[in-house]
């Protein structure tokens, strides 16, 4: 049996961007994933009270954003599956979907460093092959630190090399809240969706 790789990228994506997209790529480039599986969360745990848009536009935007990408797709396993969704729990149930591949769960740098405090932490660890960790600017994340908490985990983390670029969802809505420019942090499928459905004003 042939063992593909295959990267796990989640998130809320409202909306995806062009950092969104660049990170994949540059995952996918320098990992060696064969497909790239998209996971949109439909009201991730750690942000209880932060307003989210719609799942179904968010779903929308990232299949516009990933429309022309061959090594792309989304995944279901969080959007027909009641909530609350661990990370944890996800990579168990695709572990089980897809016995053929290796996992790669990719993540930013805050989030590595926040890891220990995720739910279930050594069990995402079991789940995948390895951690993909997309750098971003001014993060920092001590190992060693993290293995005393996490044994194990310096084994399995894969820093990815990619251009830090200062793009966010939560800055690309405060934009367009207050007038500003935002056509060039998006793809232009996703920047006119926006504007023709008055997204985030």
């Amino acid at each position: 049996m042939t063992v593909t790789r295959t990267g796990v990228f989640g998130g809320t994506f409202d909306p995806p961007h062009l950092g969104h997209l660049i990170l994949a790529a540059e995952a996918q480039a320098q990992l060696g994933l064969a497909r790239l599986l998209w996971v949109l969360t439909a009201q991730p745990p750690h942000k209880p009270e932060q307003p989210i848009s719609a799942l179904e536009r968010r779903l929308a935007m990232l299949e516009l954003a990933i429309a022309d990408d061959p090594y792309s797709e989304i995944s279901r396993v969080e959007i027909d599956r009641p909530g609350p969704h661990f990370a944890a729990d996800t990579l168990q149930l695709m572990q089980a979907r897809y016995p053929e591949t290796e996992l790669v769960y990719l993540m930013g740098g805050d989030s590595l460093r926040d890891l220990p405090n995720w739910q279930r932490p050594s069990d995402l660890l079991a789940a995948c092959r390895f951690i993909g960790v997309m750098r971003r600017p001014r993060d920092s994340v001590d190992l060693s630190a993290l293995e005393r908490l996490l044994p194990g985990i310096q084994a399995k983390v894969r820093f990815v090399d990619a251009p830090l670029l200062e793009i966010s969802s939560r800055e690309i809505r405060q934009r367009i809240r207050s007038g500003g420019h935002f056509r060039y942090y998006l793809p232009e499928a996703v920047y006119k969706y926006i504007v023709q459905q008055k997204l985030y004003i």
